[in-house]
């Protein structure tokens, strides 16, 4: 299951002085979703439900 998170126009407003290439949107989402599966497992390790900042 793919999720995509990441929207291509965001990027290019947050680097306003920089081309964004089209691989960089997948690239990113990847890492998110890596970031996000990482703090879910923090989150369940710690005994809770509830993801949060601190698990980032």
């Amino acid at each position: 299951m793919s999720v995509d998170l990441i929207v291509k126009s965001k990027i290019k407003e947050a680097v306003p002085d920089l081309q964004v290439s089209s691989d960089v949107p997948e690239g990113l989402n990847k890492k998110v979703l890596q970031l996000l599966k990482d703090a879910a497992e923090r989150t369940k390790a710690n005994g809770r439900r509830t993801l949060q900042a601190r698990d980032l």
